[in-house]
């Protein structure tokens, strides 16, 4: 590694089940084995993190894919060229009834709860919607985790599929994730669409229903990607190889099943996300707990990180950031002529990941 290349480095993270990957490479010592001494700062809401790496206070993050795009595109805040070399999971999302909206849809439809289909189609909402409606009642209240998000995408589509309009015939807020369970809690909000385990959470603690996963709305899209500046990565190429490489040595022990459990161990901690480990480990082991009087749902790609040994789901494919701004395009948070004007090629980075991998690779050989 050149001199002039950073070692020192300070990484923010979201107290979320994905973000293992920062964390085992941190406590594996995968950074340390590159050269490189990392602290993982620990952020509340997806807003602040983007800000301080605008700014340089991190010199990078985990992020939600669509935040490199949108910081490119200025949406939300200040224009920044964040950057993505690495994507480090997929699914994971998951949207949570309140234990109240449960009640209310059952009885409407004249249903018992264990007789409700998995996943929940939103149609079975859009009765309560209209009677709410009739009633004058006020709309129900979703949250999502930032307004560019693939949690706010993947809630408009599963209400679309059911002519349910966001804004429109529901009441859309944006909460930070730890802030989720509480505000089901407080009524705040009837539902919301989050990463692990603040799903898990609201099951265990009898608050509420997960009706439907990322996995069965949008399957194997990207979730959290590795953002950097691309000024940061100009200044310091070795360095972000370096993070690749740690990274995805993370990723592929993130594969082997038994070594869930102690990455589900380590995450429960206070340090990371300081919560039970009954909550944070059944997504790591492919298990989706829909109530606390159902069984859950087997769904194995729950949280995914990598194909052990292949790397190839950690590259940045551009048509995983076309797929996204089609998804900005039909939320109309873009013109059809701002993702056009966006060179996809130039924010997803995989001429980056090409390169640590190559690496990786000469290294075996």
């Amino acid at each position: 590694m050149q001199q002039n290349n950073k070692t020192q480095l300070q990484l923010g993270f979201v107290p979320l089940t994905d973000s293992a990957p920062l964390v085992m490479a941190k406590e594996l010592g995968f950074f340390q084995d590159e050269g490189l001494d990392v602290v993982l700062r620990k952020q509340n809401s997806w807003a602040t993190l983007r800000d301080k790496l605008q700014v340089g206070i991190l010199d990078g993050a985990q992020m939600l894919a669509p935040m490199p795009l949108a910081s490119q595109l200025g949406l939300g805040g200040n224009h920044a060229s964040i950057i993505t070399p690495f994507i480090l999971s997929f699914n994971g999302n998951a949207i949570t009834l309140s234990e109240a909206l449960c009640r209310e849809v059952c009885q409407l439809h004249g249903m018992p709860l264990n007789s409700l289909p998995l996943p929940l189609p939103a149609s079975l909402l859009k009765a309560v919607i209209d009677e709410r409606l009739h009633q004058g009642r006020p709309l129900l209240k979703f949250a999502t985790v930032f307004a560019y998000s693939s949690h706010y995408y993947q809630l408009r589509q599963w209400f679309s599929d059911a002519d349910i309009e966001l804004g429109t015939d529901v009441e859309v807020q944006v909460l930070p994730p730890t802030s989720m369970v509480a505000a089901l809690h407080e009524g705040v909000v009837d539902g919301y669409c989050v990463g692990g385990p603040w799903n898990a959470k609201a099951v265990r603690t009898g608050l509420g229903m997960t009706a439907v996963s990322s996995c069965d709305i949008w399957p194997d899209q990207p979730e959290k990607v590795l953002g950097i500046t691309e000024s940061w990565q100009q200044a310091n190429p070795d360095t972000t190889v370096a993070l690749i490489k740690a990274l995805r040595r993370a990723c592929d022990w993130l594969e082997v099943v038994p070594n869930r459990f102690e990455a589900a161990r380590i995450l429960s901690s206070v340090t990371y996300l300081n919560a039970d480990l009954d909550v944070v480990a059944p997504a790591l082991l492919g298990s989706c707990l829909v109530h606390h009087r159902l069984d859950p749902r087997t769904i194995p790609a729950y949280n995914r990180f990598s194909s052990a040994g292949q790397g190839g789901d950690n590259n940045p494919d551009p048509a995983y950031a076309r797929f996204l701004l089609n998804q900005m395009v039909e939320a109309g948070h873009i013109q059809l002529s701002q993702y056009q004007q966006l060179d996809s090629e130039q924010v997803f980075r995989a001429d980056i990941y090409a390169q640590a991998l190559q690496q990786v690779q000469t290294a075996v050989l």
